[in-house]
């Protein structure tokens, strides 16, 4: 898939308006009762990054990136400042937030995820796009050292053990990640006049599935 492993500026999406989306398929019954039924496993994000413009330097920098993709052509990372820790917004990420997996003794390779909720009706979301430096990891109750114990891919979110961990050690993260996304759009219109009158462009970015 074309990605540029870039973020889109941080100013920028700060203050941008966005959030997941479902796709839900509701049939009304001829008895009154419904179905429904959904084809997405996972969620999907929609943001508008035009809110969060604040001067013509701002407009001049998002017409800059937006070239830089091409439009829609390829993708990027998004800062979800709503969503953005494996722990709550007011906290620092610790290497025991999330629950990952459980060691078979014979895997060392394990991804990223994020749980929304509780028991088992709980959402898991794949992290795909964890930051630099960002990244802590523990074996049950053991934290691991980045670069001697375990190494990460911060451009699909794989945790790679140096040693796979024994079976039945619960593996935890902690991190801080972006959004996969890309424009929504191929054209972006905008008019000094109008923004210096309060009106700002509608710039749509949509999460991608990697």
């Amino acid at each position: 898939m074309a990605f540029h492993d870039v973020r889109f500026p941080a100013n920028l999406s700060f203050g941008s308006t966005g959030g997941p989306e479902r796709r839900t398929e509701v049939v009304q019954l001829t008895n009154g009762y419904e179905e429904r039924n959904t084809p997405w496993a996972q969620s999907r994000r929609r943001y508008d990054a035009g809110l969060s413009l604040r001067s013509l330097d701002d407009i001049a920098a998002l017409i800059a990136f937006f070239e830089a993709r091409r439009g829609q052509m390829y993708g990027f990372r998004w800062k979800d400042w709503a969503d953005f820790k494996s722990c709550q917004p007011s906290a620092m990420p610790a290497y025991r937030d999330q629950d990952i997996a459980i060691a078979d003794g014979m895997t060392r390779d394990f991804a990223l995820s994020k749980r929304y909720g509780t028991g088992v009706q709980s959402y898991l979301r794949p992290i795909t796009k964890p930051v630099e430096g960002t990244v802590l990891v523990g074996i049950s109750t053991d934290e691991q050292v980045l670069g001697v114990d375990f190494e990460v891919d911060l451009a699909s979110g794989i945790i790679s053990f140096s040693e796979a961990p024994d079976a039945g050690e619960i593996i935890t993260a902690g991190f801080e990640f972006d959004v996969p996304v890309r424009f929504d759009t191929d054209m972006i219109q905008t008019s000094v006049a109008s923004f210096q009158a309060g009106e700002v462009p509608a710039v749509p970015v949509v999460e991608i599935r990697q």
